[in-house]
């Protein structure tokens, strides 16, 4: 029996679900909320958003993105319950779509992550069902809005990242610009503090408001001092609570009084301000002091009404020749009117602090154990600045980690000459490269990847407005994916070509291109969540071949998910302790 958009029939198991069918079913319901709202035909609209919410398709991709891709899949809420095998998960998408009327949200378990001025950042993790719930509401509820969205709005949006942020205040500020004033903005606790009611008021008459204010008022249960009501705020670590602040802070480029030329959405007038945000910080660019003084008075009032205020020790009025930082990078004009950004030296100096700690933490362990822990990290950390001003901070990176391996292979072997220590850890191990003093182990042949041999590629803007979500600009988002590469080198990039970005195991893609990482340190988790291995073509592909008519399953290197690459390691290991075992028996 054919699988349906709006019913479980003919699925039987989770692991020869056809998802490309599914996904373009929730693909083409996203575009035709998306269209409505540019039409201003509401009924529609609704209804509409009623058929998603219903709909089988939608369900067993937010049960699949919540329990197979997102990060914090093996995190429980106050259940306890985690889902992480195939008859789960089929067996949750069914709940899901049976509760989707009836669901009673449940509070989120709080847990605390360090921030970077030593702080603790809180965070809500909710049950995997309301999670799952949450991913289906949001797959309704996040089109209407991406056609309303103002279009230098860059955080947490489809096909949209910092790089496009900083791309767009370089554009704005570059040359002989007379935008010389920034107001480098960011908000207080901006997530705990969003008013309940005005969120509602802004969700109209959406179909599942109601469960998204059960969400809000769900409570929170902290281990030591037990429940607590929420009154304001959303959980910062729900799947839908990132475009809820975008909901509210909608509407915040009109409040600072940025003013576009006709239907030009490239385009402001000479007189206006522009304003850069990405999801809470956000950067206003303006003519004088004075207009920056005034736009921040604008904000302040804008933001109460919301339940959200200025934090006055992140905010500053700065001139461009001062420079200010933003997402991590520095940007500056400098004596001769060159604007530059820069990774920052508050960056620099915490990656550097990284790297020396896993250093600290590695003494005593072996070579390979050093290349696979810092191999992600230096990979993300460069994938995030390449697109910047970033060679001599990379170049002085390289030297940095030269020092720190030479220092790590000097106390492995204190009792070793230098001759002998920079003999068994450096060498031409790259064959690609004329450098013979890249750190690796010879055994392996692997080795630890520098800085400086990621190149510097600009990242080119996405334009206006556009959404993925928008049928007319389909043609935009497949040139763009094919002529603009991700931050990878060419390696990875052709390995994820020749697999459709997809793990040849498990069939799951290896990376949401419209949900890039949107960090060094989600970049570092990335590289980390996925190895390199030679692997044994599927008997069904291709081959040349032979003479007794089989094909010639060549082995060949192949890009897979670091879970999958253990799993097949347990069977291989289970395969051969079985062997060895079958002789005794028989």
């Amino acid at each position: 029996m054919p699988e349906t958009v709006n019913g479980p029939e003919g699925v039987t198991e989770w692991d020869l679900i056809s998802w490309g069918v599914h996904e373009e079913n929730v693909a083409r319901l996203r575009q035709r909320i998306f269209t409505a709202v540019r039409d201003g035909d509401w009924p529609k609209v609704r209804n509409l958003q009623k058929l998603l919410l219903r709909s089988w398709s939608n369900a067993l991709v937010s049960v699949r993105q919540v329990t197979q891709r997102n990060a914090g899949r093996h995190t429980a809420g106050i259940d306890g319950v985690v889902v992480l095998d195939s008859a789960a998960r089929m067996a949750m998408a069914r709940e899901v779509l049976r509760t989707m009327s009836s669901w009673e949200p449940l509070p989120v378990r709080r847990v605390y992550i360090p921030k970077a001025n030593g702080k603790q950042r809180p965070l809500g993790i909710p049950v995997i069902m309301d999670r799952a719930h949450q991913a289906r509401v949001k797959n309704a509820l996040e089109p209407e809005w991406e056609a309303r969205f103002e279009p230098r709005s860059y955080g947490f949006r489809p096909g949209r990242g910092c790089q496009d942020a900083g791309s767009a205040l370089f554009w704005t500020l570059k040359g002989k610009s007379r935008r010389v004033w920034i107001l480098d903005a960011d908000l207080t606790a901006a997530f705990d503090k969003i008013s309940h009611s005005f969120l509602l008021e802004q969700l109209g008459s959406f179909p599942a408001r109601d469960l998204i204010a059960g969400w809000l008022t769900a409570g929170v249960f902290e281990a030591g001092k037990g429940f607590a009501p929420t009154e304001e705020g959303t959980p910062q670590g729900g799947v839908i609570s990132p475009l809820l602040l975008n909901i509210a802070l909608h509407g915040l480029e009109e409040a600072a009084g940025v003013r576009y030329q006709g239907h030009d959405e490239a385009r402001v007038e000479k007189d206006s301000p522009v304003l850069i945000r990405y999801a809470d910080d956000f950067a206003v660019c303006c003519h004088t002091r004075q207009q920056a003084e005034r736009v921040k008075a604008r904000l302040e009032g804008w933001l109460a009404r919301r339940g959200m205020s200025v934090n006055e020790d992140k905010t500053r009025i700065v001139h461009l020749t001062q420079g200010f930082d933003f997402l991590g990078w520095t940007i500056r004009r400098y004596r001769n009117g060159k604007l530059l950004i820069k990774p920052s030296k508050k960056a620099v100096r915490k990656h550097r602090d990284q790297l020396a700690e896993k250093m600290r933490r590695l003494r005593g362990s072996n070579a390979m154990a050093v290349i696979a822990t810092l191999s992600p990290v230096i990979r993300g950390w460069t994938a995030y600045h390449r697109c910047m001003v970033s060679s001599k901070v990379f170049g002085s990176l390289e030297d940095y980690m030269w020092k720190l391996t030479w220092k790590w292979a000097r106390y492995s072997h204190q009792n070793k000459p230098p001759r002998w220590v920079a003999a068994r850890y450096y060498g031409t191990h790259c064959p690609s490269r004329d450098d013979r003093w890249v750190f690796g182990d010879k055994d392996t042949g692997a080795y630890l990847i520098k800085h400086p041999w990621t190149a510097i590629r600009r990242h080119i803007m996405v334009k206006g407005a556009a959404s993925p979500d928008d049928p007319g600009l389909a043609g935009y988002w497949r040139y763009r994916r094919d002529k603009y590469a991700m931050p990878l080198d060419e390696h990875t990039l052709a390995l994820l070509a020749r697999q459709d970005r997809n793990c040849p195991l498990c069939g799951d893609p290896l990376i949401d291109i419209s949900h890039l990482p949107g960090s060094a340190e989600q970049w570092q988790d990335w590289w980390m969540s996925v190895t390199r291995r030679d692997i044994q073509p599927a008997p069904s592909e291709p081959g040349t071949p032979r003479q007794d008519g089989t094909r010639n399953a060549r082995v060949s290197t192949a890009l897979i998910h670091a879970s999958c690459n253990r799993a097949l390691k347990a069977r291989e290991r289970r395969s051969s302790s079985a062997s060895q075992l079958q002789p005794a028996l028989s």
